[in-house]
C-alpha cells in the first residue's frame, strides 16, 4: 500500500514539475542581478530617506512593490497606474474602514477585500496594494497614511524604477504605459 502511494506521488510530482516549468517565468542570470540591484538601491533610498526625514516610508508593501517594479517590469501589475493609484486605493480603503468600523480582524478582512474589488474595477490592481490595506487597519491608520508614507512612497519607488531601467539595455523599456 505505501509502495503504491509513494508511486502516485511520484508520478504526481513529475507531472507538477513539467506544468510548473511550462508556467512559471525563467529567468537569465543578469536579470537576477540586475534585479536584484534595483531592489537594492529602491528599498536603501526609501531607508536612507526614512532616516533623513524622520517620516516612515519604508513599509513592508514596498518590498512587494519592489519585487514587481526590478523582478516583473513586464507585469501589467508593475506599470505606474497600478503601482500609484493600486497602493492609493488600499491606503483610502485602509482608512475608510478604520474610521466606519475601528481596527478589529473583520475590519482587515473587508479593507483588503475593498481593495481587490477596487483594484479590478478601476483597473490598477496590485497585490501589495492589499498589504498596504492591511498594514493601514492594523496600525489604525489616520488619513495621513494615504499621503505619508503611501503616495510619498509610492512616487519614489515610481522614480527609481523609471531612472534604473532608463539605464538598461532592454528589448521592452519600462513602463509600458503610464494610463
Amino acid at each position: 500500500m505505501m509502495k503504491g502511494i509513494l508511486s502516485s506521488l511520484i508520478r504526481f510530482s513529475k507531472k507538477e514539475l513539467v506544468k510548473g516549468r511550462s508556467t512559471q517565468p525563467s529567468f537569465k542570470r543578469w536579470q537576477s542581478i540586475r534585479s536584484f540591484i534595483g531592489g537594492l538601491i529602491a528599498i536603501s533610498c526609501l531607508g536612507i530617506l526614512s532616516n533623513l526625514s524622520t517620516y516612515t516610508l519604508l513599509i513592508a508593501p514596498f518590498g512587494a512593490s519592489t519585487v514587481l517594479l526590478f523582478g516583473a517590469p513586464n507585469s501589467p501589475l508593475a506599470q505606474p497606474r497600478n503601482l500609484i493609484f493600486g497602493n492609493l486605493v488600499g491606503a483610502i480603503s485602509a482608512v475608510l474602514c478604520v474610521f466606519l468600523l475601528g481596527s478589529s480582524s473583520l475590519t482587515s478582512a473587508i479593507a483588503v477585500g475593498l481593495t481587490i474589488a477596487l483594484g479590478q474595477a478601476f483597473r490598477c490592481l496590485h497585490p501589495p496594494a492589499g498589504a498596504v490595506a492591511l498594514l493601514g487597519v492594523l496600525l489604525k491608520a489616520s488619513p495621513i497614511f494615504i499621503f505619508i508614507p503611501v503616495l510619498s512612497g509610492s512616487l519614489i519607488l515610481l522614480g527609481i524604477a523609471l531612472g534604473f531601467h532608463r539605464f538598461q539595455k532592454r528589448e521592452q523599456s519600462y513602463p509600458l504605459h503610464w494610463l
